[in-house]
């Protein structure tokens, strides 16, 4: 059975991912500010009905490229950072000063490939996101261009942007974009191309017909997006496509603006459970009987439910649960390494900077992190 074209109206956690063209003119290389505060009432109207929201925005380099007269033409690594970091100071004080008015908090948050490779730094960037969300702020985040170099970039915010969705558990992603969907060929050059409206299945013919082209000042083509559609929906998070030169894009789209859907089959927890289960785990946790019956209620596994530990792993790696019987009962994602893990075994999380020598995270495992 076909998966049900996504509505954005009911979306719990939207990313939303904003190209290079639609924040920065082409001319004279500033922000467009009247098209940012549009974005901000469609971000205020979104929050109002209860959903998280993350912006992940391109536009650094290109705002910080005209301050330091850096031109429209190609950029050395040097040249690319020294904007970047002169454009980043820039973009989140403007995003601060558009959703300031409406009372929403903005968090800068700056990634590279290598904080969502690494297992430990993922779960650190997915706790940052889930307190900052809970605490009702928006972040903004952007591929952290001052330090990186090509072996640790994605190279495009389509790619981020759908990682975010990962690591943040959302089950919509948009790319804003200055095309309106996906196309069966570049319809600049191809008149006969035609715009799907939901794809369920990314097949390789699908792949094949995704050029590479990206536009002005944005470096992401059509490939790049369908890339990034593999990889939200493999986590539970349907993907659009639309432009999003409207003032208002989110509402447009709403309104029945022109975009494509790539469809998930399953929702983000259950993608992420199954993505854990199939983990080959590197420990075991022994688990009393109170410990069971909270996990059974849906409850995190605190140290003071913890009998033993076996074998070695780092934090993030993946054990195996069991309980008192040495019935597995599942595997989940451990937060503190084995050493670490055995010293606050049985212990309260009130207890554990004192044992650790710093500041913790109270739950051993966390509930958003097991598959049981």
């Amino acid at each position: 059975m076909a998966a049900l074209t996504p509505d954005l109206r009911n979306a719990r956690r939207l990313v939303v991912k904003i190209g290079s063209a639609l924040l920065v003119d082409r001319g004279n290389g500033n922000l467009r500010a009247d098209w940012l505060r549009g974005l901000a009432e469609d971000v205020k109207r979104i929050k109002a009905r209860g959903a998280d929201v993350i912006l992940v925005s391109s536009g650094s380099i290109a705002l910080g490229r005209g301050v330091l007269g850096l031109g429209l033409g190609p950029l050395s690594l040097d040249e690319a950072q020294a904007a970047a970091a002169v454009g980043q100071i820039r973009l989140a004080r403007a995003y601060e000063e558009v959703l300031a008015p409406h009372g929403i908090t903005a968090a800068q948050i700056l990634l590279t490939l290598d904080d969502s490779g690494d297992r430990r730094r993922y779960l650190n960037t997915r706790a940052t996101f889930g307190t900052l969300l809970g605490l009702g702020a928006v972040p903004i985040v952007n591929e952290n261009d001052t330090i990186a170099t090509d072996e640790i970039r994605y190279g495009d915010n389509d790619r981020l942007a759908a990682n975010v969705a990962v690591m943040a558990g959302a089950d919509q992603c948009v790319l804003l974009s200055d095309v309106d969907g996906f196309y069966s060929a570049n319809p600049t050059l191809d008149p006969t191309a035609r715009r799907y409206d939901v794809i369920n299945t990314i097949t390789p013919q699908i792949e094949a017909m995704a050029g590479d082209a990206g536009s002005g000042l944005s470096k992401g083509g059509m490939k790049t997006k369908v890339m990034a559609a593999k990889t939200a929906t493999a986590a539970g998070c349907a993907m659009a496509i639309t432009a999003g030169f409207a003032m208002r894009p989110l509402s447009a789209m709403e309104n029945g603006a022109p975009c494509t859907w790539f469809t998930a089959k399953l929702d983000p927890q259950t993608a992420r459970k199954q993505w854990i289960s199939a983990m080959k785990s590197r420990g075991t946790l022994m688990l009393d009987a109170g410990a069971v019956a909270a996990l059974g209620r849906g409850k995190s596994l605190l140290p003071a439910g913890v009998t033993g530990i076996v074998g070695s792993f780092k934090r993030g790696d993946p054990v195996t649960l069991c309980g008192p019987d040495n019935a597995p009962l599942g595997t989940g994602l451990c937060r503190y390494a084995a050493d670490e893990a055995r010293a606050i075994a049985g212990h309260q999380s009130s207890d554990i900077e004192r044992i650790l020598g710093e500041p913790g995270r109270a739950a051993l495992v966390h509930r958003d992190d097991m598959a049981l």
